[in-house]
């Protein structure tokens, strides 16, 4: 009987510690949702992570504070704050020397180009964009406004990276018709300088223009807007 006994407790005994290990092995970390929970905010902040280096600076634009920022040489960010503007990427490209490595920087800073007249190989400087997309780009021209290039290449890629293309491109305004919102999105123009171009409508010539908005800002900054305006014929 007794030995009856010990073979019972020894086989309750076995039974507990096959059980436990099979647990083990099917949840050797600990608990599986806890785990769960822990990869998928870690997968939410490397997506974060991501979005927020897709910031471009505008090499027309960016502070010397900014330009620093971004890891620069000491002789680079003087070169592009006394250069510029710099009226399209050759004049750019132009300071930049044969050592740069060039697609890792205009993820970083670029010369917005214009939709309407780039060439279609030019448009892959644009990072990440290539043969079909640098055709899409130049497919919908002429392009009335950004909305319309948000549109079009919206079809092919979702609302972030239309987004981050928008850091690289723009859409030319006609001064005598133009929207303020179209007015707006062009690069570094707020609600003065928008309410500026409105105000001496209609324009007879870019003469005026150049005249007219000169009174607000230097010879510089004005060659800088006159490339993103236009007058019908």
């Amino acid at each position: 009987m007794r030995k009856f006994t010990k073979l019972v407790v020894a086989f309750t005994l076995m039974g507990f510690t096959v059980g436990a290990c099979n647990e083990a092995k099917k949840n050797p970390d600990g608990d599986s949702s806890e785990q769960t929970e822990m990869d998928s905010d870690s997968s939410n902040m490397e997506e974060t992570k991501g979005m927020e280096s897709t910031t471009v600076l505008n090499a027309n634009l960016a502070t010397e504070e900014d330009l620093n920022g971004i890891g620069l040489s000491s002789e680079l960010v003087t070169a592009i704050l006394e250069q510029r503007p710099f009226l399209d990427m050759d004049a750019f490209n132009s300071i930049l020397g044969t050592k740069t490595n060039k697609s890792e920087l205009y993820t970083k800073i670029f010369v917005p180009l214009n939709l309407n007249t780039t060439a279609e190989a030019d448009f892959k400087m644009v990072p990440g964009v290539g043969d079909r997309m640098a055709h899409e780009f130049e497919e919908y021209r002429p392009y009335e406004s950004i909305k319309q290039f948000r549109r079009e290449i919206g079809k092919y890629v979702d609302e972030a990276e239309v987004a981050r293309y928008e850091n690289y491109v723009f859409v030319p305004v006609e001064l005598n018709s133009a929207s303020e919102e179209d007015i707006k999105a062009l690069p570094g123009v707020g609600n003065r300088m928008a309410h500026e171009f409105e105000e001496y409508r209609p324009y007879a010539n870019m003469e005026q223009f150049r005249k007219e908005i000169g009174k607000y800002v230097d010879e510089k900054e004005l060659s800088r807007l006159e490339r993103f305006v236009y007058l019908k014929e």
